[in-house]
């Protein structure tokens, strides 16, 4: 459940009026949600204090004329969310309330206010990143790239341990420790646990992106930062704070009453990434990011190190991409995003080749170095371009890659053929 759709829930949940499937969700989601929380609070102290005076307004035409605004406002948002079970009848469980019908003119009034003055006075850059700097555990929701429709990354937060799952993957857990250079993979479904050695440039470029984040912030923080007016996030009003540093720039959604960031943007060089749905400071049991393999599990033993990645890697890569996946064609994308979304259609491609599972695992790591390949680019700033959407593996004449190295005076062009020369800047294809 959203805080869209709890919203539209909380009177009947104040009044006792939902079934027992949408009291447990709506429940659930108070005990995760700050924001919500605070709003059924709120919404309790003023049935409180109007169920006094109720008498004196019980019967006026002022009831009605609000009670017809509710039951239309109340109406036309449900329709719009579509979630909320149809027999979620508004207009009966607001006037089954004896005390919902006095509160309306006054939850009317609020709204007004709110609308004309939506920021809580003082609301600052410093105090919507406060948490994100000092929280001890964060958990979040991650997308890496512009389309929200993508993959989703559920990172829970600890010191230098990150629990990772993918909603396109559920059966894959990766728990990460940062600190010793190494990842266990657990695979849910077939009880078995790897573990992969990750020292190197795979270890510094495996991001902790609430590290990275923080990193950010101080760095933007020196440079200008501004505040970027108003918008709805997830039904919920947000105030923007945009910081923009050297090469990276942050964007972040807070609510304006208590300053909790709701959504940040992060991007860095061409990498682009949304945050969402965070809860800071939340209780983690220490089982969930703990490198031991579970009880019932199998340990398979692998010879993976994937710890530096080279341009040999990325190109190697590309290949695996155009003959498993693309029939002889490059990929209309490359890079994390792309290849978070079409991982899924590589293992299922895999298993209908048969292919044995020691050449799997080579083939997963090969792919695996090329995007980090790729990602260290992105993070040291590196000018590149790819053109490879449509070309056919081996044809010579066509650059599909080109990247400038640090300190370089000419680039580094990859053709269809996956051969690679190094081309002045004047003779890049244009």
């Amino acid at each position: 459940m959203n805080c869209t759709e709890c919203k539209e829930l909380l009177v009947a949940h104040i009044e006792g009026l939902l079934d027992a499937s949408q009291e447990k969700a709506v429940a659930e989601h108070l005990g995760d949600c700050d924001a919500c929380r605070a709003e059924a609070d709120t919404l309790r102290g003023l049935q409180d204090r109007l169920a006094k005076n109720g008498k004196t307004v019980a019967h006026s035409d002022l009831e009605n004329d609000v009670m017809n605004q509710i039951v239309r406002g109340q109406k036309a948002r449900l329709e719009a969310a579509e979630k909320v079970a149809e027999s979620l009848k508004i207009r009966r469980i607001i006037m089954k309330s004896r005390y919902t019908k006095i509160a309306a003119a006054a939850v009317i009034i609020i709204a007004v206010m709110i609308g004309l003055n939506p920021f809580k006075p003082g609301i600052t850059f410093a105090d919507v990143v406060k948490p994100i700097l000092n929280a001890k555990t964060v958990v979040l929701d991650l997308i890496i790239g512009g389309d929200e429709s993508g993959p989703v990354a559920h990172e829970v937060v600890t010191d230098s341990r990150i629990r990772r799952t993918l909603s396109n993957m559920p059966t894959l857990v990766q728990i990460i420790d940062l600190e010793a250079g190494q990842m266990l993979a657990l695979d849910t479904e077939n009880k078995v646990g790897s573990y992969i050695n990750i020292e190197g440039q795979l270890q510094d470029a495996t991001k902790n992106y609430v590290k990275f984040l923080r990193q950010v912030i101080r760095q933007v923080q020196e440079g200008q930062v501004e505040k970027i007016g108003e918008k709805e996030i997830e039904g919920q009003k947000a105030v923007g704070f945009l910081g923009k540093g050297q090469n990276e720039e942050v964007t972040i959604w807070a609510d304006p009453k208590t300053g909790h960031p709701l959504r940040i943007e992060l991007k860095v060089g061409q990498m682009y990434a949304v945050m969402k749905n965070l809860k800071f400071d939340k209780p983690v049991d220490p089982v969930l990011v703990s490198m031991k393999i579970p009880d019932g599990y199998t340990e398979q033993k692998t010879n993976v190190e994937m710890g530096n990645a080279t341009e040999k890697d990325f190109i190697e890569s590309l290949r695996i991409w155009a003959k498993v996946l693309g029939d002889g064609v490059f990929p209309e994308a490359i890079g994390t995003e792309a290849t978070m979304k079409q991982m899924p259609a590589l293992i299922a491609k895999l298993q209908q080749l048969n292919i044995p599972a020691e050449e799997g695992t080579d083939m997963g790591m090969k792919v695996g170095l090329g995007m980090m390949f790729h990602q260290m680019l992105d993070a040291g700033g590196i000018d590149w371009h790819y053109a490879g959407a449509g070309v056919k593996l081996g044809d010579a004449a066509t650059a599909i890659f080109w990247y400038q190295p640090q300190g370089s005076q000419t680039y580094r062009v990859i053709y269809g053929d996956l051969t690679v020369k190094d081309v002045a800047e004047a003779d890049l294809p244009k």
